[in-house]
């Protein structure tokens, strides 16, 4: 019935295996789509059945041991991006109006936050971090430059000794 036109079987069936694939979003499906094509072009060179069925078996185990891992690897990371206010800590900010234990505000990511400290205040122009995120209000404390300090803790706003 499909003699001489074999490999468009195998090609219908890959297009099917890649239509699952679009549902599951697992890339075994597409693997297996690959190993169709292999069948697909053993059938066009003429190759009998049984061995369309061994090309098309050995291409699918190969993608599935070698090139899934690590399009699983690309696309699904272990650890999912930090997003929203959460993304925020760690980052460095600057003091726009003086931050104490009760508030103050910081730009933050190019906007205008309210901030907090929860050691002593931090005047305008400092660089901060944000340490956590309360609500609406970033918790922030001094910046560390290299391990030191910041200036203004060892010899007033100039920085002298």
């Amino acid at each position: 019935m499909f003699e001489g036109h074999g490999w468009l079987v195998w090609l219908g069936v890959a297009l099917a295996l890649v239509a699952i694939e679009a549902v599951t979003v697992d890339f075994t499906f597409l693997m297996l789509a690959g190993g169709a094509i292999g069948g697909s072009v053993a059938a066009a060179f003429g190759a009998p059945f049984p061995v369309q069925a061994i090309v098309g078996a050995v291409v699918a185990v190969v993608l599935l041991a070698t090139v899934r891992p690590w399009l699983k690897g690309r696309f699904t990371p272990g650890q999912r991006e930090k997003m929203g206010a959460e993304a925020n800590i760690g980052r460095s900010a600057y003091v726009i109006d003086r931050v104490t234990q009760s508030g103050g505000r910081v730009k933050l990511a190019g906007e205008t936050w309210s901030a907090r400290t929860l050691g002593s205040s931090i005047e305008p122009g400092e660089e901060v971090v944000v340490e956590s995120i309360d609500g609406a209000t970033a918790i922030v404390s001094r910046a560390q430059i290299g391990g030191m300090p910041d200036r203004t803790d060892i010899g007033g706003p100039t920085g002298s000794l």
